[in-house]
């Protein structure tokens, strides 16, 4: 569930250029539709950064090392898209849901946050080098990780379904695409369920869907708003911010990113026995407890992805 990353003004800029409706807001800093009531999403580096307080409960689970320290090494990855990690409007600050997670856990923990980006590969080879403490990334939790990673759970991996605003259009399941045109990514999770969901309509009698293939987010936004797409299927994350920030379309439906089998889940990771995930844990049920965790997903309007409690390696996506 990878996209490639677009700066917070280049993504603005996109949705403008594309939709026609995404206005400013009251500053250059704020993206929202165009007429909207509300404080829209702040995209500039003056964040006003919700952080906490260190919890000695949660610190004291860390290992003696990283407390002497006081620093906590996370990793994120370059490649992130809105609202999950990107660049602000000066085109440094790194923003977004994941940023802000990572950042309270660090407080919560009493150390110091070193954020640190690099190519989504070189996230796991930080970790397996010892030169990340953990990752706040996006990460899935999937029984193949789990054989070399600690998992934390802190977000559901959910997918969206997209359409154009005012579709009158719901789905839960594979009648309710039956002879849709929907675009998605190949090699993504959404793809095979897609898939299913056509092989499934195919034996019930009922017409597959007219399955298209996209990379670029302006591209597939284009099919969008010219109807050559009924809708587009890709991570909840992405479309929720485009929902929020360009008022031009709607979520239709979501779903896990694990299918049917397993509900998907998003998790802070580190390396297996490293000493660590107890630690995140704990600070994750504590923010969760205080408040300060669904401000930070309310803010990225992600409200819908929270978790009552962090899970140690939880049930993953299944091995392929």
């Amino acid at each position: 569930m990878r996209t490639r990353a677009l700066s917070a003004s280049v993504a603005a800029l996109i949705a403008a250029a594309l939709l026609g409706a995404c206005g400013n807001g009251d500053t250059e800093d704020t993206v929202k539709p165009k007429g909207q009531a509300g404080d829209g999403i702040n995209i500039g580096p003056d964040q006003h950064r919700i952080r906490g307080t260190e919890f000695e409960a949660a610190a004291a689970k860390l290992p003696e090392a990283v407390r002497k320290r006081g620093t906590l090494r996370l990793g994120g990855s370059a490649e992130s898209a809105p609202p999950l990690a990107f660049t602000a409007t000066d085109d440094k600050t790194r923003i977004g849901v994941e940023v802000d997670i990572a950042v309270l856990v660090a407080d919560t923990l009493g150390l110091k946050p070193d954020l640190q980006q690099v190519s989504w590969e070189n996230l796991f080879v930080g970790l397996d080098s010892g030169k990340f403490d953990g990752v706040f990334n996006n990460v899935t939790v999937t029984e193949e990780r789990k054989e070399k990673y600690d998992f934390a759970t802190y977000r559901l991996d959910d997918l969206a379904l997209e359409a154009k605003k005012g579709s009158n259009w719901k789905v839960k399941g594979a009648a309710d695409v039956a002879g849709k045109t929907i675009g998605v990514d190949s090699g993504t999770n959404q793809e095979k369920i897609l898939v299913g969901w056509s092989e499934e309509n195919k034996k019930a009698g009922r017409e597959p869907v007219d399955i298209k293939y996209f990379k670029r987010q302006p591209d597939y936004y284009l099919a969008l708003q010219s109807g050559r797409l009924d809708a587009y299927f890709g991570p909840n994350p992405s479309a929720a911010y485009h929902v929020a920030t360009a008022g031009q379309t709607e979520i239709v439906g979501t779903f896990s990113g694990g299918g049917e089998q397993v509900q998907g889940k998003i998790a802070a990771i580190t390396r297996k026995g490293s000493g660590l995930v107890d630690a995140y844990a704990a600070a994750l049920d504590h923010i969760i407890q205080d408040g300060s965790y669904a401000k930070v997903l309310k803010r990225w309007g992600l409200s819908s992805e929270a978790v009552p409690k962090s899970e140690i390696n939880p049930p993953g996506l299944p091995k392929q």
